[in-house]
Formats: structure tokens, sequence, C-alpha cells
């Protein structure tokens, strides 16, 4: 962690206490979902409790990411499309199992590939607009409306949110093991057992951050980030 935070300063020029300050709450903030994870074991009621404070957390963190001076909670909807679809489909069809383990594990690792997702879509497409607004104000002049104007310059870059999660799922096995897989293998289960439910996670993944990129990109093409100008 203290290398990470001397390259994090000398190469990125960036203050070396945001990453002291990651690791120690990553310490802490683990120690503390472990307990409460084992008390949570038998109780999936309570499961639900603890992943609607993940989401919020969630929301949060990307609202603030994108809009800091803005609608931030307006990252509840894309969080809400990526995540609530992929997992009611799942526990429906039975691929879910109803405990406390198996919400929380899933759940949360959706949660967090939203919320990744929401972060460097709703950024990138800001950004665009910024740095291109001279065409959206074009496109306008041409008859455009104003939503389907921004569609034009934010949409080629909305997806690139999706790619992290792309490449993983193209190369998994290859280039990387995933934690759930190699967990589950150490835990006792049979390597095709363990593959089936990896296999699981990552196409759940493509799903939820699709579609949370896709609403951010609505979001953002409505200017629904930024908070209207008061009247004087």
């Amino acid at each position: 962690m203290l290398l990470a935070a001397v390259l994090w300063r000398t190469a990125l020029d960036r203050s070396p206490a945001q990453m002291l300050v990651a690791g120690v709450r990553a310490l802490v903030q683990l120690a503390a979902v472990a307990l409460v994870i084992a008390w949570l074991s038998n109780a999936g009621a309570w499961a639900f409790a603890f992943v609607a404070l993940m989401f919020l957390v969630a929301v949060w963190t990307s609202g603030r990411r994108v809009a800091a001076d803005g609608r931030w909670w307006m990252a509840a909807i894309p969080l809400a499309v990526g995540v609530i679809p992929p997992a009611a489909l799942m526990f429906a069809v039975g691929v879910l199992p109803f405990n406390a383990l198996a919400i929380i594990a899933i759940l949360g690792q959706q949660i967090g590939g939203a919320m990744s997702t929401v972060t460097l879509s709703g950024r990138r497409i800001r950004d665009e607009l910024v740095l291109r607004h001279g065409e959206v104000e074009a496109a306008v002049a041409l008859g455009f409306e104003w939503h389907a104007a921004r569609a034009l310059v934010a949409k080629p870059v909305a997806g690139e949110a999706v790619l992290p999660s792309l490449d993983q799922t193209r190369t998994a096995g290859l280039v990387t093991l995933p934690g759930a897989f190699v967990g589950m293998i150490i835990g006792g289960a049979t390597p095709l057992d363990a593959g089936l439910i990896q296999l699981l996670v990552l196409v759940s993944l493509l799903l939820v951050t699709s579609s949370a990129a896709a609403a951010t990109l609505w979001l953002g093409c409505r200017g629904a980030w930024t908070r209207p100008a008061r009247s004087h």
C-alpha cells in the first residue's frame, strides 16, 4: 500500500493520503462486513437490508463522482436499472438461491459493477459534452432536440465503461481466474460447479453494466444530473 501511495504521488501527482485512507478503510470495512455476513448467514430478509445499504453507498459514491455539485442522487436510477432486472430474473428462474450468503455475494458484485459503470460512463459523457458543446449547439441549430443532439456526442463514448466487464468475460480462465471461482474451489466445490457459478456472475454483469451505461447515457443526454438554474 505504501508503494502504491508513493507511485500515486510521484508518477501521477495525486495525494498519497487518498491511497492510504482507501487501504485502511478497506481493511476496517472488510473486517466489519465479515462479521455482519457471518451474523446474517441464516437471515435472508436482513440480507436484503444489508444489500439496500450497499446500494445507498454506491449511489453516494457514483453520484458524487459524476455530479458532486448537481443531482448526485440521480445515480440511483442507473444503478437500479442495472441491478434489479438481472437479480429478479435470477431469482425467478431459480439460479440464485434464496439465502443470505448468495444474496449478499451476487448482488454485491452486481452493485459494484454497476457503480463502476455509472462512475466511468457518467464522467466520460459529462466531459465529452463539455468538450464538444459547440457540436451539440450546431446540431440543435439544425433542428435536433437537445437530448438527441447530446446523444450524437455522448453515445459513442458511453459504452466504454462496459469494456472492462466485457474483457473480463472474454478472458476468464485465460488471463485471470476470477475470485469467486477460486474461492469456491478452495472451499471444496467441484471445478464444474465453480465454473458455472462464475459464468453466471460474469454474464449477469454484462447485462448489469450495459443497462447501467444505457441509463446513465439517457440521464446525461437530458441534463438530469444538473440542478436547474434559479431564477432571480
